[in-house]
């Protein structure tokens, strides 16, 4: 029985130790994510800059998965080349060496402390990023105490018989150890808390040095697997670029730090004094030096990842490319990737008000056609891009995250009934004057490839105003609300003037000429919402007036 309760005092302590890593990544992220991310994307200019960018980044959110990801991103959108997109991850594997360093050392005494001042941040600060970093001092101090409280549980083991002899069979068997490791590391989304891990049991002379490097090498490796088995790069060459990459240096490292294993573990064990800071030392040589060999054949490698995976244009174009299920546990990340996705519905619908104004104006059916299948592409986009929103956990995401992710699903929702508009209402009016044989008066084909124009306008203004969220903008947005009132009620007067004189044809072309007049107007309004009333309201989305939504439900 007692054998038992050992087991699951070290299970817990383990899993004390897990959740402090979790609670320090995720307090960086919500504090500092935001800026981190533009730093880095201002960084990724060439391969040095990179690199360093990607160490700093990493250093401070403690996770080379999140720097991954952003870095992957930017790679896949075409924002930064493979070359310095691969210089980053070089930089962000030694950045996850730099918190190692650090628990190598006995400073375990500060342990309550820190969690003390994190738990007065979190309880008393009134700023959010004030409570962010209390709850990394919380981790912090967790992952010391589970460290501490871990070694001390082991300490009587060191001299077990049966350990020893399990143990001394790993030391025989390296390649074991390094897949026994890289599944840990794996499975934990973390080589921070496998290496950690490692080296509080070589710390206790639990683990030989050479099994504990072995281990080491695992964790790195098992790591860059997770980037290639989850989210986009599962389905896209181009996206699997840089994780494969990522993946194929440190499998290369792991290779060569097999070989030299039984000649580097006796001079690093006597250089290093103990068995904890020889671990955390070997866990920054190895990145060190996987980053000096492969940091100047970053060219070549990346045309051969190029020729290994080239780029294929997709062949649905309903199908989402942005959504990586991967970033989920990220929101900054994960909102900008919804955020670039809402952006191809900007683009979808500027297609179909082109494919509109073009049939309007020349009686084309295939246009018609176009815009019809543009707007089954706009609803599946918007389905995938609320379902995952909507699948982001509420206790990872700040205020702003929360601003963010309203003012994601506003727009998205009112692109969607604008579609809807143009499909069921404007597409429609078209298709009557097409199959009757009508023809609007010049004077009223004028007046609406204006505001057709002026729709696209509008449109490339909201979606300048989503990504900007500038005030200013939103003011010019919102007045054409107002502007398009205007339009529509001194084209219904110039239209009964025409009807009068004559020079309109018949009954029924009047009434499809008022009928277009009012789709354009609800267009309009579902433009404005889309984007000028979040930014002005802080992400509340302004409803479209009554009369709108009365007319769409007609």
């Amino acid at each position: 029985m007692n054998g038992y309760l050992t087991l699951l005092d070290i299970a817990g302590y383990v899993a004390l130790l897990l959740w402090g890593v979790h609670m320090v990544q995720t307090g960086i992220q919500r504090a500092f994510g935001p800026r981190l991310r533009t730093i880095l994307g201002v960084a990724l200019g060439n391969r040095v800059y990179a690199f360093f960018a990607g160490l700093g980044v990493t250093a401070i959110l403690q996770s080379s998965t999140a720097t991954g990801l952003i870095v992957a991103g930017f790679a896949a959108s075409g924002l930064v080349g493979l070359v310095p997109a691969l210089g980053a991850m070089l930089g962000a594997n030694v950045g996850t060496t730099l918190i190692v360093q650090i628990l190598s050392f006995d400073i375990v005494r500060i342990a309550p402390v820190l969690v003390l001042v994190g738990v007065l941040m979190f309880r008393r600060g009134n700023a959010t990023h004030v409570r962010d970093l209390g709850r990394v001092f919380i981790g912090l101090g967790l992952l010391l105490l589970g460290l501490h409280l871990l070694m001390s549980e082991l300490q009587p083991y060191r001299d077990l018989p049966a350990l020893k002899t399990a143990l001394a069979a790993l030391s025989g068997q390296p390649g074991l150890a390094i897949i026994l490791s890289a599944l840990l590391a794996w499975a934990a989304h973390s080589s921070v808390a496998v290496v950690v891990l490692t080296m509080s049991f070589s710390a206790q002379g639990l683990l030989p040095l050479d099994v504990a490097f072995a281990l080491v090498l695992g964790a790195n490796l098992g790591t860059a697997v997770n980037p290639l088995l989850e989210g986009s790069a599962k389905n896209d060459p181009q996206a699997r670029r840089l994780p494969l990459g990522n993946l194929l240096t440190r499998a290369v490292g792991v290779v060569i730090g097999l070989a030299l294993l039984r000649h580097v573990h006796p001079w690093m064990g006597e250089l290093a004094g103990d068995n904890a800071r020889a671990v955390a030392n070997f866990h920054t040589i190895f990145n060190l030096v996987l980053a000096a060999v492969f940091l100047p054949l970053l060219t070549p490698y990346a045309a051969l990842l190029r020729r290994w995976l080239p780029a294929r244009p997709s062949a649905d174009a309903g199908h989402p490319l942005y959504l990586d299920s991967a970033a989920r546990s990220l929101p900054v990340v994960a909102l900008g990737n919804a955020a670039r996705e809402a952006l191809r519905m900007a683009d979808t619908l500027q297609a179909m008000l082109h494919h509109s104004r073009q049939a309007l104006a020349k009686a084309d059916r295939k246009r018609i056609a176009e815009a019809r299948r543009l707007d089954d592409v706009l609803d599946r986009l918007n389905s995938a891009i609320k379902t995952y929103v909507a699948s982001l956990e509420q206790d990872d995401m700040t205020a702003e995250d929360g601003q963010r992710a309203d003012e994601i699903l506003a727009f998205i929702t009112n692109l969607e009934h604008a579609g809807d508009v143009i499909d069921k209402n404007l597409l429609n009016d078209i298709g009557k004057l097409n199959k009757r044989g009508l023809t609007f008066s010049p004077e009223g084909k004028r007046e609406l490839d204006d505001m057709h124009g002026r729709l696209e306008v509008n449109l490339r203004l909201a979606a300048s105003l989503f990504v900007t969220t500038d005030e200013r903008a939103a003011r010019l947005l919102a007045a054409e609300k107002e502007t398009f009132r205007n339009l529509e009620s001194r084209a219904t007067q110039a239209h009964f003037e025409r009807l009068r004189s004559g020079r309109v044809d018949t009954a029924e072309t009047s009434a499809l000429h008022l009928d277009v007049l009012r789709d354009l107007r609800r267009i309009n309004s579902h433009l404005v919402a889309s984007a000028a009333y979040p930014t002005r309201t802080g992400g509340a989305a302004r409803p479209v007036e009554e009369d709108d939504e009365a007319e769409g439900r007609e």
